[in-house]
């Protein structure tokens, strides 16, 4: 019997900027995807996975409530829908020179489904993890950049959908950490951070579109580069580097420039944001104002923020927090803010009253792999 698991994140700064060959800042947080697994003797892969109702946060498994899928090995592994994650595990890891055996596998999650906490992704890492750790070379399970990078492939580029590896990254090496995606790959370096403040994480109870919110952000951006590329300009970070190339903007449309802008104010936020972490000089108060200008970019430049998540932000804020934002692709799901340790149960109880899961976050550990 081997057990895997591996943490949601919240990321800080640089949300829908890692698809842009840009930088994040993220941190792991204490939700877990776990499994528990063992070889069988023929060729059947038989999961167990908690049942995608028991959605919301903080929402328990007390019923023991599972889907099941089996997977027979022997055949050749083709996609019956767009993200049939089970199979293009299996097909990434052999590529990747895998031999994988036959298994039972449960899966358990306390990530809430379809909410911007990486639930998908974590479940893609865990099941990509817990079948090497079986596989000829186990070996290679506790290697946790290679695991990002095959269960990013797994998810996203088997079905050439538009994700990014933050997630995969953030989850599988755990902790604070800032990484940069500007040639294609990740490279991350591990943050250290002592602040006195808790993050909270919110529970919206919107579901989002995750596709589509990433693909209109992502695609109006890319066509806008491309449109200025005649200025010598190739990526979000050239005006960062060079300011005065911020007067081409203009020469867009409305929509693009608007899309343009949010995310070069988004990028220099996150470079303040790192500059602050790494000197020693960030506060709790900057800490909150930071936050809050990326909110502000993601839901008025982006458009992607929602009412309700405004109004529990509001909530938040009035009752203490430094500032918070959304987390994830954003079109509901769950958000975050940052707040006094002292606050923390007064901003619970207010969230709690209009009716909002929420819960105080402590950063965490990343991908393990226990025999």
């Amino acid at each position: 019997m081997i057990q895997v698991s591996t943490p949601s994140r919240i990321c800080l700064f640089g949300e829908h900027q890692d698809y842009l060959g840009l930088e994040v800042i993220a941190s792991a947080i204490n939700l877990r995807f776990s499994t528990k697994a063992e070889k069988r003797s023929d060729s059947l892969l038989r999961i167990r996975i908690r049942d995608k109702s028991i959605c919301e946060l903080g929402a328990k498994n007390t019923d023991n409530k599972y889907e099941e899928y089996v997977i027979d090995l022997s055949k050749e592994l083709v996609y019956e829908s767009k993200r049939d994650y089970f199979k293009s595990i299996v097909n990434v890891l052999r590529k990747a020179g895998f031999t994988i055996p036959g298994a039972d596998v449960t899966m358990d999650s306390e990530i809430p489904i379809g909410k911007g906490m990486c639930s998908s992704t974590t479940m893609v890492l865990v099941l990509t993890a817990t079948l090497a750790a079986l596989s000829d070379q186990p070996e290679r399970a506790k290697d946790a950049k290679e695991m990002a990078l095959l269960a990013w492939k797994a998810e996203v580029e088997e079905f050439n959908e538009p994700g990014g590896m933050m997630d995969h990254y953030a989850s599988a090496l755990g902790g604070l950490v800032h990484l940069d995606f500007s040639d294609g790959t990740a490279k991350p370096t591990p943050l250290d951070l002592k602040l006195d403040g808790v993050f909270i994480l919110f529970d919206s109870l919107q579901d989002k579109d995750t596709i589509k919110v990433l693909g209109d952000s992502k695609y109006p951006t890319l066509e806008a580069i491309k449109e200025l590329n005649p200025y010598g300009i190739t990526s979000i970070r050239d005006f960062y580097n060079d300011p005065s190339l911020e007067k081409y903007v203009d020469t867009l449309d409305a929509f693009h420039q608007q899309k343009v802008r949010a995310n070069i104010n988004n990028y220099r936020i996150q470079r303040e944001a790192l500059s602050l972490i790494q000197s020693g000089r960030m506060t709790d108060e900057k800490m909150g104002e930071l936050l809050n200008l990326h909110q502000a970019n993601l839901r008025d430049g982006l458009q992607i923020s929602t009412p309700t998540i405004d109004k529990i932000l509001s909530v938040a804020l009035e009752n203490g927090a430094y500032g918070g934002k959304f987390n994830g692709s954003g079109g509901g799901g769950c958000l975050y803010c940052y707040a006094p340790a002292n606050k923390a149960d007064q901003i619970v109880a207010a969230a709690n009253a209009l009716g909002y899961p929420a819960m105080v976050l402590t950063m965490d550990k990343g991908l393990t792999v226990c025999d």
